[in-house]
């Protein structure tokens, strides 16, 4: 029976062993002399040869395993969360998965969210700046996020929402594409800067058939529709905007240039008139740079009175004239603005007079830029005038207006009584030396104005440095005033001779 159990353990041992018979037979004697004994398990290296006779009992198969990573290491298996993590940013798209979430494994499915991932799934679920900023730079090379209240989700949406209008063909393009956007980014969006708007796509005359009347009267075509894309749906539905920023035209047309690209319809007129009316967070409206005429100027500016919120008003760059100028005045005394442009226009002396007359009673404005003009010395002496009572406004710029020494003299009475402006630009003006002596004059009298542009101007140098150490002077007192706000500088102290400007 011995015997027996040996030969089935040598069975089990591989052919390849390097055992010979004669020690396996050795081997079984030994056994059965000695009795049956526990075998006891050990590890043969496959070189080794087998020396004695319990050499040969003590040989097993050894197991080995091979992995298939020879780096893999118990120690490299990532956690659970980590998993659960990788197939929440994986599966985002068809599942998203966030507020449900511990607020570190938030921030890290965020931190792997793609910028790439559809605005419907995003708008109005992350509100993570971080994520946003990614987007934003991924998509343009230059963000200027103070521009958007130092928000990136309102940046990525505005511009978004930007480039839609910018590259929208008025019946070419579905309405659609943008005013789907409105749920998504209505929220978001408190400005719009547009600086063009693509006109209809012209398309060839169609041949007619028959023959032409001597007169041509058969082949007289239509003028084609110039009519851009309308505001008005989509400001309905941006619940908080605040400022608007348009101009009418086309970008980078090349070859293609035509004039009627830059054309702003009467039809485009009306449609923003009702738009802007209707838009009652409105603050901010700029049309520039877009041929705004007096009649199409009195049309915007007729839905503009008694708005409820409008700050800011700036036409600069148009072709606006005196009876354009006349309507501006009457919006000053039927709204609360506070800053007006009318700069680089065809404003002359009767435009500038009704302007006055509406600042000699205003209470709100603050801010007048009429650069660029020709409102010449009736006019410039009639702003002076009310300048002498209004105690609102703080900066003027008059800058190119062929004004001269009769309003230098005016102006110079005005800044001897006036105790709020603290701006005023005459550059590229005619001013000329007994101009600048008037001036300075005024200046010694005033301690609140802080900036006095007249370069270009023909006033003496001498008079120009002597007005710049005034300013000087009053700049510092202002600073003190900052610095301490209980504290007010007496007159002596302020003509010291430390000060010999004041």
């Amino acid at each position: 029976m011995q015997e027996a159990l040996a030969i089935s353990t040598l069975l089990s041992v591989p052919s390849r062993s390097s055992i010979s018979t004669q020690d396996k037979f050795s081997t079984a004697g030994q056994t059965s002399s000695a009795g049956p004994q526990p075998s006891r398990p050990s590890i043969i290296s496959p070189h080794s040869k087998s020396k004695g006779w319990n050499s040969g009992t003590k040989v097993h198969r050894m197991r080995r395993i091979i992995a298939e990573d020879p780096e893999w290491s118990l120690t490299t298996v990532p956690l659970l969360t980590e998993l659960c993590i990788q197939h929440i940013v994986k599966n985002f798209h068809n599942n998203p998965i966030l507020k449900q979430l511990l607020p570190e494994h938030q921030q890290k499915v965020l931190n792997h969210l793609s910028p790439d991932l559809p605005l419907a799934v995003t708008a109005n679920l992350i509100d993570d700046e971080n994520y946003w900023r990614r987007c934003c730079e991924q998509r343009w090379a230059v963000c200027h996020v103070a521009r958007h209240g130092g928000s990136w989700k309102r940046l990525f949406f505005e511009r978004h929402l930007e480039n839609l209008i910018k590259q929208f063909i008025p019946s070419t393009t579905d309405p659609a594409v943008i005013l789907d956007l409105l749920p998504l980014c209505g929220n978001y969006v408190r400005g719009l800067r547009v600086d063009q708007f693509l006109p209809p796509v012209r398309l060839p005359p169609q041949p007619r058939s028959g023959e032409l009347s001597d007169s041509g009267s058969e082949v007289e075509m239509e003028e084609p529709a110039t009519d851009h894309y309308q505001l008005c749906d989509l400001v309905a539905g941006l619940s908080h905007l605040e400022e608007l920023d348009l101009v009418y035209g086309v970008k980078d047309c090349g070859m293609n240039f035509e004039w009627n690209l830059f054309l702003f319809t009467y039809r485009d007129c009306h449609s923003l008139a009702a738009t802007i009316k209707a838009c009652h967070t409105l603050k901010i409206f700029r049309l520039t740079r877009s041929k705004v005429d007096d009649d199409k100027a009195r049309i915007l500016i007729r839905s503009l009175l008694d708005h409820p919120a409008l700050e800011e008003l700036d036409l600069s760059h148009n072709l606006i004239g005196d009876r354009g100028a006349r309507a501006a005045a009457k919006l000053l005394s039927h709204s609360h603005l506070r800053v007006l442009n009318l700069a680089n226009n065809q404003v002359r002396a009767p435009g500038a007079q009704s302007l006055a007359h509406a600042l000699a009673h205003n209470s709100s404005l603050i801010s007048l830029n009429l650069r660029l003009n020709c409102i010449e010395d009736e006019g410039g002496q009639a702003l002076a005038h009310a300048l002498q009572t209004n105690r609102c406004l703080t900066t003027l710029h008059l800058g190119g207006n062929e004004l001269s020494e009769p309003t230098a003299t005016l102006l110079s009475q005005v800044l001897a009584v006036n105790t709020t402006l603290t701006s005023i630009n005459l550059s590229c003006n005619h001013i000329g030396l007994d101009g600048g002596k008037q001036l300075l004059e005024g200046m010694l009298e005033n301690k609140t104005l802080l900036e006095f542009d007249l370069r270009l101007s023909d006033v003496a140098q001498e008079s120009e440095y002597l007005i710049g150490q005034a300013l000087c002077a009053n700049r510092e007192a202002a600073r003190q005033r900052t610095l301490n706000p209980g504290h007010f500088m007496s007159p002596i102290i302020a003509k010291g001779p430390e000060n010999p400007a004041g």
